[in-house]
């Protein structure tokens, strides 16, 4: 079993019995999207890479339902939607601020030897290798585009 799944049972555990609705709640949606993606690979066991696939996934439904609630004017379901995709982000790696996003970024099109938005393809997969999860997919499209486009 990966250090993840691992981590993420002991917490359920310990949320369990602090009583914590909220948090047990979500461990166990997340659980289950875990389990629901190992069986959709072929049977295989997820290591962390990949239950931090299924995490970032999560974390993102959740912004996008929050988003969607708050122009509904549904504030207390989007606060509802933001407290679980928290609690999911404490089982990611620490984001990269803008700054060491843009460096990544910039190292990344140096290695590929990109010249335009002709070679974005390329540097977007040397990039999010080099970030391993530690930022979102759109944040580092946004920054190849720029640096690109400058």
């Amino acid at each position: 079993m990966s250090e993840l799944k691992e981590q993420i049972r002991k917490d359920l555990t310990a949320a369990m019995k602090a009583r914590d609705k909220e948090r047990v709640a979500v461990l166990r949606m997340l659980q289950s999207s875990i389990v629901y993606a190992e069986r959709e690979g072929e049977l295989h066991e997820a290591d962390n890479a990949e239950v931090q696939k299924v995490i970032a996934r999560e974390i993102k439904k959740r912004c996008e339902s929050a988003t969607i609630y708050a122009e509904a004017g549904r504030a207390e379901l989007a606060a509802a939607e933001t407290t679980e995709a928290d609690i999911l982000a404490e089982y990611l790696p620490k984001q990269l601020d803008d700054a060491a996003l843009n460096q990544l970024v910039a190292k990344a099109i140096a290695e590929t030897g990109a010249t335009g938005m002709q070679d974005m393809g390329k540097v977007m997969k040397a990039a999010s290798a080099a970030a391993a999860g530690q930022a979102d997919g759109k944040r580092i499209s946004e920054a190849v585009k720029a640096q690109l486009q400058a």
